[in-house]
């Protein structure tokens, strides 16, 4: 599902990553871990296809992203769900908007679009919350509305970047619990966090960054 051989990647002159090759197997769920600064962020907005790299290649679904063109790139996306640490919802527009606008830059109709927001939204616990807007809710709650957001489209591929960071112990779990239950259904995900709290005692496969390196697997 994502290749990634011998990929760079640098802004100014710093390297960001260095010969970053791994393989995430269809169905796979994966931490990525790594102190602040080690290549997370990049490495998942690159999978995006938000930022390109410096060289090396990348496939997603068996299409390498340096080989097409940005109208193919950005049909590519819509396959990808992404989950932001800081939400990055929109203050100005409902939870129902919220999520909605995913399907709507996706061109589905009206009717599909209040089907779909109303269904991914009850399945996330967010019944009856459509009509408020994101500084109403919970921190808990928006994060859910991020993470409907990016489901909603129902992504071959769902990419997290550190999406507890900000969630006390308890919202986290309830988050890492969704995560589990859509990976239980097909999704390849994969999720960035510095947290070590979060890796102990699961058997979820690791991939370790320092540096923009990849130092170690479990």
């Amino acid at each position: 599902m994502i290749r990634l051989f011998h990929v760079y990647k640098s802004f100014g002159g710093n390297p960001a990553l260095r010969d970053i090759s791994i393989h995430v197997r269809k169905g796979e769920f994966v931490f990525v871990t790594g102190p602040s600064g080690a290549g997370k962020t990049t490495l998942l907005r690159i999978l995006f296809g938000s930022e390109k790299p410096s060289s090396g290649h990348i496939l997603i679904n068996g299409i390498n992203l340096g080989r097409i063109r940005r109208k193919q790139l950005d049909l590519l996306r819509r396959k990808i769900g992404f989950v932001f640490q800081d939400f990055k919802l929109l203050n100005n527009k409902t939870i129902f908007e919220n999520v909605a606008i995913a399907l709507e830059v996706a061109g589905h109709g009206p009717g599909y679009i209040r089907k779909k927001t109303r269904q991914t939204l009850r399945s996330l616990g967010l019944a009856g919350k459509e009509g408020a807007y994101p500084l109403q809710l919970s921190g808990g709650e928006q994060q859910r509305v991020a993470i409907a957001r990016a489901l909603v489209k129902d992504p071959l591929i769902l990419l997290a970047d550190e999406p507890t960071g900000n969630l006390d112990p308890d919202l986290t779990r309830e988050i890492m619990v969704l995560f589990r239950t859509i990976h239980m259904k097909g999704t390849t995900v994969v999720v960035a966090t510095h947290s070590r709290e979060l890796l102990q005692g699961t058997a979820i496969r690791k991939i370790f960054l320092d540096k923009g390196r990849v130092v170690k697997e479990e």
